[in-house]
Formats: C-alpha cells, structure tokens, sequence
C-alpha cells in the first residue's frame, strides 16, 4: 500500500522527487515502527500514534521532523480513505508538536558582492559563479536550478522559465551582472556537451562529465564555495534564495510579487520574510547600543 501511495504522489499529485523521498522516508519509518510493534497500520488509535511520536523522538528527530512525518501519515491515510481502503484517518485528530520559528538566514547585499566579485580562471570556475548568480538573480531553488534546460531561457527578455514543485511552471528573471556571466557560460558549454546525449544537450548546466548537473552536484559545490568564500560562515544554498527574497523586500519590493517570484503557493509562507529586516535591526541595536547590551554577571 505505502508504494501505491508514492506512485499516487507522483502520477496524480506530480510531487517533486525530492519530495517523494522525504515521503518514503517517512513511510518506512512508520512502517519499521509497526513492525517492531507488531501492530497493523489499519489498527491505530490516538494512544498508539502517541507511542510512535514518542519512538520518533527516541531516535533524536526535532518537533520540526516529527510534524513532517504525522502531516505525511495524514496524507498516507487520506489516500487510504478514497480510495476505500480503510473508513478512518487515526491521524486526522492528531495536533502536530509546537515549535520554535526560525527565521530563514541571508547574507547582506555586501556579502553578496563580495561573493560574486570572484574572478573565475577557468570553464569549471565561471559555471560555479553562474550558478551562484543565478541562484541569487531568480530565488530558484537548487532542484529548479538542475532542471534549467538551454530552451528555457530567454535572452530578449532576461527570463528563464523554471518548473517548481507540483509541476507548477513560472517565469524568473536574470540581473545584468548574471547574464554577463551567463552569456560567457553559453559559449563555453559548447566545448563540453556529450552529441550522443539529448539530456546534455538540453541541459543548462553540466557536470565534468559532461551531463547534465545533479541536485546534489551543485549542492556539494556550495558546501566547498560558500563556507571558504564567507570565511567558515554556515550557510546553505538556500541562503542565497532567502537572500533573494530579503533584499527584494527590504527595498520596497511588492510581497505578492515575490510569493510570485518564490513559486510559494501561500503567501503565509513568503511573509516570514518581512520579518528579517526587523529582526536583523533588533541584534545590530541590541549589539551596539550601550544600554541595550546585556551586563556582565559580577
């Protein structure tokens, strides 16, 4: 049943693969859970679910990982239920654990600068400076940045054309500082693609091999860059989106323009982004003004 449910999520739902895995994921935990247990998944009560919650932070999962996994398992039996499966959903009643809001980290438009200011002194050097500029230029995510194919792009009109989570398509724009970059890209990806291989030849960017680049191809690449370039700062490629949107907001950029610009499905979920620069004054003030900073005890 649980592989009937991600193939339900792929074909009808049209989740990404990233997602699917983290569903999976979750899946067979539950499963191992009932199996350990003994127990029957079409058997659950509230007290049952308590003990799997219970084993979920056992095994050292934050509240954050745990709501994921109940709001899956909601999911999984929602399935269930329409396609007569099973008459209830034990985990409908089951509130999700209460959690500490972070705020999304950014970099200020000087870090920025300085990041993109990087002379590259070879092919490999300018796809990783592309791939930083345009992270930053579009608030793509990094799944998004993987699947750019050279048709997507728009060079009249600065565009690129991304497919975001559920399939759902929209228009990103280039700044001039990537597309300088990106023009110089293009001619070089020439020397590199593989002629017997349609998806190198569609593909924006390409890995030494000369194929297309993997999620975790670009991911492993910032995790070297981003730490050296910002002097052993823990940042992630989701900083640079975070950034994107921050920067927007901060000089006046419309809110609903920039749920548009993410691909966010609810606005709630681009609001906490209003939130930053408010945040960020309140520690500059709290760090600097004399009567703001905490006494040191004795």
């Amino acid at each position: 049943m649980l592989e009937k449910y991600l193939e339900f999520l792929q074909l009808v739902r049209h989740l990404s693969q990233n997602s699917i895995e983290s569903y999976k994921q979750d899946l067979h935990l539950y499963r191992d859970f009932l199996e350990s247990m003994k127990w029957n998944e079409d058997g659950m009560d509230y007290r049952k679910i308590r003990s799997f919650i219970g084993y979920l932070s056992k095994m050292g999962l934050s509240s954050r990982s745990i709501n994921r996994t109940l709001s899956c398992l909601r999911g999984y039996y929602r399935f269930k239920q329409r396609y007569g499966y099973c008459e209830e959903n034990p985990f409908k009643s089951v509130k999700s654990l209460k959690t500490d809001k972070k705020l999304p980290s950014f970099l200020f438009e000087e870090e920025l600068h300085d990041l993109l200011s990087v002379k590259p002194n070879d092919f490999w050097a300018l796809r990783d400076l592309l791939i930083l500029e345009l992270l930053y230029s579009t608030g793509c995510r990094v799944s998004e940045l993987a699947a750019m194919d050279v048709t997507s792009l728009d060079l009249k009109s600065l565009s690129i054309r991304v497919i975001g989570k559920g399939d759902k398509e929209r228009l990103v724009f280039i700044g001039k500082s990537a597309m300088k970059v990106l023009k110089e890209y293009l001619q070089g990806r020439k020397m590199f693609i593989k002629a017997d291989d349609e998806d190198s030849i569609r593909a924006l960017f390409l890995n030494k091999r000369g194929k297309r680049i993997t999620v975790r191809g670009i991911q492993y690449l910032l995790d070297k860059i981003l730490p050296e370039a910002l002097r052993g700062r823990r940042v992630t490629p989701h900083t640079l989106r975070h950034s994107f949107a921050t920067h927007i907001l901060n000089r006046g950029g419309d809110i609903r323009i920039v749920q548009e610009l993410l691909g966010h499905a609810s606005l709630s979920t681009t609001q906490v982004y209003t939130h930053l620069g408010i945040e960020r004054l309140k520690k500059v003030y709290r760090q600097a003004h004399p009567h703001a900073r905490q006494l040191k005890p004795g």
